[in-house]
């Protein structure tokens, strides 16, 4: 009973938190959509001659709020916990989103509220990853850290539906724009209020000595208190302790040890890799793309569907992938896969170039099957899979800052490839595709040469998976002082470990 109670609970913590990777991805697809509807330009007086910058100033604003505030959350979150980090991006996105819902017919407030959301959303992406791994049981950390990516999946998705939704059933009246715009601040709020309802994160409630707190928030979310709750628990403790000892007196130069220096590399490129296989870039500018592969007149229509391929995919690899093939070789497989697909997708376009004013060809169907299959592998690898694998290789005391890093260089390269894409399409057209294949299958030489597996281990298994060998622990040691120790209290175990 105890051990179902604890999976529910950690389920249930991690949905709850991805709510914020719905709202991230549900209010970069929605805006896409708002701004070519008729109403939306009436009421902010865009013309044909601003609309270019206004779509790439919504967008580039949202991006540049939440890449500055993944150094602004860093120290708040180390000093004030994950809770209450996560309650107040909620909080400021919502200001956001309820100044962007006002009609002000002005798109000086609209690029502010913007701004505001963007730093709320960019707060959110450090916090959740970090907080859901620190609090899932190794066995189903993986599944439990890929439904950041589902959750972003299904907000793209219901982005898409929404926009196709009001265009089709609502006239060209202020409504049609509030109410997709204003939809989130249904999972904005979800996410802060759900926050009274969860406890603080164990291993930072222990990293900054508050120890019973920290046993009872590890208790709460495994369902009980047993053996492999205290040895869970010391294993933590000893984790801290060593890191610590190995770490006495060093400060921010903690980051520039060998090991950590590596770990924070690997984000890095990890994220720009994530970029680098062109799904990003497939997600912002899924319409103009379909009609670049010759799907005619139904692009909205089929970029629809896209969001429900991406859905499905992902689903798929939390529940039946990510634990059996792990991260390793989920990236290596969903890069090569990529880069075939895009490749077919560059011959195709490239030796049955779409007309503008046909409908869907057979060429283009085939273009559009392996688009559909290209999101799919990479919701099945380089999707969920960074995200995890950035918020579970750090320790502890450097943990906020090698997320925070990681997550600013995905903002900054999302911007950078949102505004190369449209180029690329208009000015080199097949040859993008080509581009990405290349990029695709250089990822999977880094994949081969530079990641590590982390399948099954604790986070305090990996400084010794990352050559940590003055902060890494004997676990086997740590569970057997517990066991033979099993009447002492949780303190008195701790001193002596």
């Amino acid at each position: 009973m105890g051990k179902r109670l604890g999976t529910f609970r950690a389920w249930y913590l991690v949905a709850l938190c991805c709510t914020g990777s719905f709202l991230f991805a549900y209010d970069t697809g929605v805006v896409g959509g708002v701004l070519t509807l008729q109403s939306f330009q009436n009421d902010f007086h865009i013309t044909k001659a601003n609309q270019a910058n206004v779509s790439s100033n919504a967008t580039s604003l949202l991006q540049a709020g939440a890449f500055f505030s993944c150094f602004f959350v860093w120290p708040f979150t180390a000093r004030f916990g994950r809770r209450w980090s996560i309650a107040l991006a909620s909080l400021i996105f919502c200001i956001g989103g309820v100044v962007q819902v006002i009609n002000t017919r002005s798109l000086a407030a609209f690029y502010v509220a913007r701004v505001i959301s963007g730093i709320g959303v960019g707060m959110a992406t450090v916090i959740i990853p970090m907080y859901s791994a620190e609090m899932a049981p190794k066995q189903i950390r993986g599944q439990l850290g890929s439904m950041f990516q589902f959750f972003f999946t299904l907000g793209v998705m219901t982005s898409y539906w929404v926009d196709y939704g009001v265009s089709q059933h609502l006239g060209a009246s202020t409504r049609q724009w509030q109410i997709p715009i204003g939809l989130q601040l249904v999972p904005g709020g979800i996410l802060g209020l759900g926050m009274l309802f969860t406890k603080e994160s164990t291993r930072w409630l222990a990293k900054i000595g508050r120890v019973e707190e920290a046993m009872q928030s590890l208790i709460w979310i495994r369902g009980g208190d047993n053996t492999e709750v205290k040895e869970e628990f010391a294993e933590i403790i000893t984790g801290i302790q060593e890191e610590e000892h190995a770490t006495e007196g060093l400060t921010w130069k903690e980051c520039f040890l060998p090991a950590n220096r590596f770990r924070f590399v690997i984000v890095v490129t990890l994220q720009i890799g994530v970029q680098l296989t062109g799904n990003t870039s497939l997600a912002y500018y899924a319409p103009q793309i379909f009609k670049a592969v010759g799907a005619g007149d139904q692009s909205l229509l089929i970029s629809g569907f896209f969001g429900v391929v991406k859905v499905v995919s992902c689903l798929f690899f939390l529940l039946f992938l990510v634990e059996r093939v792990g991260r390793r070789g989920s990236l290596l497989s969903g890069a090569f896969l990529m880069g075939a697909y895009m490749l077919i997708i560059a011959c195709l376009t490239a030796t049955h170039p779409p007309v503008a004013s046909q409908s869907l060809t057979s060429t283009g169907a085939a273009a559009v099957a392996m688009v559909y299959l290209e999101a799919m592998s990479y919701n099945i690898s380089w999707g969920p899979v960074p995200w995890l694998y950035m918020s579970e290789i750090f320790p502890s005391r450097i943990r906020e800052a090698g997320v925070a890093v990681g997550t600013a260089t995905q903002w900054l390269f999302n911007f950078v490839f949102s505004q190369i894409t449209p180029h690329a399409i208009n000015n080199i057209g097949w040859r993008t595709f080509l581009m990405f294949c290349i990029f695709n299958w250089t990822l999977v030489l880094y994949a081969w040469f530079i990641i590590k597996e982390t399948k099954g281990k604790s986070l305090e298994e990996m400084e010794a998976l990352f050559g940590s060998s003055e902060t890494a622990i004997n676990v086997e040691k740590v569970h057997e002082h517990v066991r033979s120790d099993r009447g002492r209290t949780v303190n008195d175990k701790i001193q002596t470990i």
